[in-house]
């Protein structure tokens, strides 16, 4: 779900608390991997904890990667659908691009903005106002029937996702289910930070921006030599290392560090990953190839790409990536923010990555 990227250094740990009956609430600790395509955490907040009351036909399952849980339901003639929670820190104000890449997943058109207002059903979730969305049509692949039930809300800078996808006809008769699981969900406060483990960052934090306490040096890290003027700060759970850099009249730009297994979702994944950041469209493999140019680093060669486009806030901002696959592992680095910073600082960037050493 949403080309998204999410063990290592970037391992998300989410309590969740699952209600067996309302009078026996029980707790569960789960822990899921958020590969590259997930979009960069830079508040350093904690893990988020929320509970919930799950639909007597549904079934847990393993959480996987990037949900916080997990369930399947199981219909009538092997009819089944699955159900997932997914937390994306930073990722609200892209409803057009995630509706019609739902929308393609079930074969249907895409829609324009006003058309998009049309297909938000207002929805409760957590005790808050949340958008519904309802998209029925046939799986691409197989010509099957399939429905995909979407919640969206924010809690405390945290885009989150209630997903329901599988055979139409189940779906459609688990919607009053599913809609009774998403009033269920609350996010409970008390206690969050004694239960957080002594050398877990604080729970809540600063902005995309904001200069926060040097974290301790993380293990793996490479040997690199920070150049002038970064400031290393906390960067959350899913970055190796994360530095400031400023500018003139406070102009800002965040260089982020962050490792995955293998090939970390790909070029294409990472790339479109990194442009909706900017807010651009994504490209195909062939048009991203145009772009990306390959140098040689102490680690072998890596991939750079150079895109431009404007911040969650509506500013104009700059981000220059940097990939570099190593035998079992792949190293992201980003440097993204104000031009003028940017401009600034991509020779050192440049520098940075290539004499890194593993």
């Amino acid at each position: 779900m949403l080309i998204a990227g999410c063990g290592r250094n970037d391992i998300q740990v989410y309590r969740v608390e699952k209600e067996q009956s309302p009078s026996q609430p029980t707790q569960q600790s789960q822990t899921a991997a958020m590969p590259p395509g997930h979009p960069d955490v830079s508040n350093g907040s904690g893990p988020p904890r929320l509970s919930y009351k799950v639909p007597a036909d549904w079934q847990e399952a393993p959480p996987g990667q990037m949900r916080a849980a997990a369930f399947r339901v199981q219909g009538k003639d092997t009819k089944q659908a699955d159900v997932g929670v997914i937390p994306l820190p930073g990722f609200m104000g892209h409803d057009l691009e995630n509706v019609n890449r739902w929308r393609e997943s079930v074969g249907l058109k895409a829609v324009n903005e006003a058309d998009l207002a049309k297909l938000a059903e207002p929805v409760e979730v957590a005790g808050q106002p949340g958008k519904l969305y309802d998209q029925a049509g046939e799986n691409p692949g197989s010509g099957e029937k399939n429905r995909l039930l979407v919640a969206v809300f924010q809690h405390e800078g945290v885009a989150w996702f209630v997903k329901m996808n599988g055979d139409d006809e189940l779906v459609a008769a688990q919607k009053p289910a599913f809609v009774d699981f998403l009033k269920s969900v609350s996010f409970p406060a008390a206690g969050a930070q004694a239960e957080l483990p002594p050398s877990h960052p604080s729970v809540g934090g600063a902005g995309l921006l904001s200069a926060q306490t040097p974290p301790a040096p993380a293990e793996g890290k490479p040997e690199w030599q920070v150049p002038a003027g970064w400031q290393e700060v906390a960067g959350g759970q899913f970055l190796v290392a994360k530095f400031l850099v400023t500018g003139l009249e406070n102009s800002k730009a965040n260089v982020n560090v962050s490792t995955s297994p293998g090939d970390g979702g790909g070029l294409v994944g990472n790339v479109n990953r990194w442009r909706g950041q900017l807010r651009l469209s994504p490209l195909a493999e062939a048009d991203i190839s145009k772009l990306v140019t390959q140098v040689d680093t102490a680690g072998g060669k890596a991939m750079i790409i150079d895109m431009t486009g404007t911040d969650p806030n509506g500013q104009k901002a700059r981000l220059i990536g940097a990939i570099v696959p190593q035998s079992s592992q792949t190293w992201f680095y980003k440097l993204m923010g104000s031009e003028q910073v940017v401009e600034k600082e991509k020779d050192a960037f440049s520098k940075f990555v290539q004499t890194a050493k593993y």
